[in-house]
């Protein structure tokens, strides 16, 4: 069975840490519209992540949503 792409986004705002967190659709945490930048659909977190990356150095996947990239 193929498996489809979700939607990936990155929210604007940073963490306490610092951090940039990438968050799924339906995910519980997803920031705001207007907090959010679309970065795709891909397949996993990890090239989200990476996609993430290019707007935000430190990028991080959500504890709930992107549990397998998130480091911190």
């Amino acid at each position: 069975m193929l498996k489809m792409g979700q939607f990936y986004y990155v929210n604007k705002n940073a963490q306490a840490n610092g951090d940039h967190e990438v968050h799924v659709t339906g995910c519980a945490f997803m920031p705001a519209t207007e907090n959010r930048i679309y970065l795709g659909i891909f397949d996993t977190c990890r090239p989200a992540v990476t996609e993430a990356k290019k707007h935000y150095s430190k990028s991080n996947g959500c504890y709930y949503c992107c549990k397998p990239c998130h480091t911190s």
